[in-house]
């Protein structure tokens, strides 16, 4: 789990003078997945676990429980003020390794040092499907820690950041009724509403159209100079050059490259063929 730094932390190798935010110090991450007893589906999904535990079956453990080590021997520091990206094809082991920093996440080996709370986007239990979205705004606001009067008081710049109420007056209704760019537009903009020692977000910025994507940067950059520190998953390149002053590429759950954004993103887009 996610520890402060008022532990001992790993021998600095630097002579940085920069405030850290987060130490990764040798990070694994293992998933442990128990198999069922008793077939159940079609048999198509059946074929499909058969085959999945034959692939797998290098990991299998004792009693049909199969380890897959999403992240292995991760090591990074982050200083306040930076805004760092997450890149790297499906599965390398972005989001796990972000939900690990925010303390939702075990590490099997290594551990993670953070200082002041990290706030993870897009996992934020008290948005509620049934609720309104003003009603889901106060309690995202009081789940980041804002009093009830700070979430009233952000209340109109809050909605109005989001947009959604610009084609009618949608903050009123269920946010099941949104669509999934509406909803993430609302959770980021509450979320904006806070400054944060630590904040991830996992692909917000893909959402919702270019107007609301240019309002989202600006708000990570005045972030960045008012609290601590950024952390974007994205699989668009073009909102990790716009937004982020440095990039950590993880692939098959390894770091592979850790580096100035121009320069880790010229590797890994020869890397998927994406700058042919």
């Amino acid at each position: 789990m996610a520890d402060t730094l008022t532990e001992p932390a790993p021998r600095a190798t630097t002579t940085e003078s920069r405030t850290p935010t987060v130490i990764a110090d040798g990070v694994d991450i293992v998933y442990r997945v128990t198999g069922t007893g008793a077939g159940r589906g079609s048999a198509t999904a059946a074929l499909s676990r058969i085959l999945g535990r034959r692939k797998h079956a290098e990991h299998e453990g004792v009693g049909g429980v199969r380890e897959v080590h999403a992240v292995k021997g991760v090591s990074f520091t982050a200083y306040k003020g930076e805004a760092i990206g997450l890149i790297g094809t499906n599965g390398s082991g972005k989001s796990t390794l972000l939900r690990a920093v925010a303390g939702l996440l075990p590490t099997a080996n290594g551990r993670i040092y953070t200082h002041g709370q990290p706030s993870l986007l897009g996992v934020n239990a008290a948005l509620m499907s049934d609720l309104t979205g003003e009603r889901n705004v106060t309690l995202g606001g009081l789940a980041m820690g804002m009093s009830r009067e700070q979430v009233r008081e952000r209340y109109e710049d809050i909605v109005e950041f989001s947009g959604i109420n610009e084609k009618g007056d949608f903050i009123t209704l269920p946010m099941r009724t949104y669509s999934s760019g509406m909803a993430a537009r609302l959770r980021f903009s509450i979320a904006a509403a806070k400054d944060h020692d630590v904040l991830m977000i996992d692909e917000a910025l893909a959402t919702g159209d270019r107007k609301f994507q240019k309002r989202s940067e600006a708000r990570i950059r005045e972030l960045r100079a008012t609290a601590g520190t950024v952390f974007l998953v994205s699989h668009n390149n073009k909102s990790i050059r716009d937004t982020c002053d440095r990039v950590l590429w993880l692939e098959r759950g390894e770091l592979r490259m850790d580096g100035p954004t121009a320069e880790v993103l010229k590797e890994y887009e020869k890397f998927t063929g994406a700058g042919k």
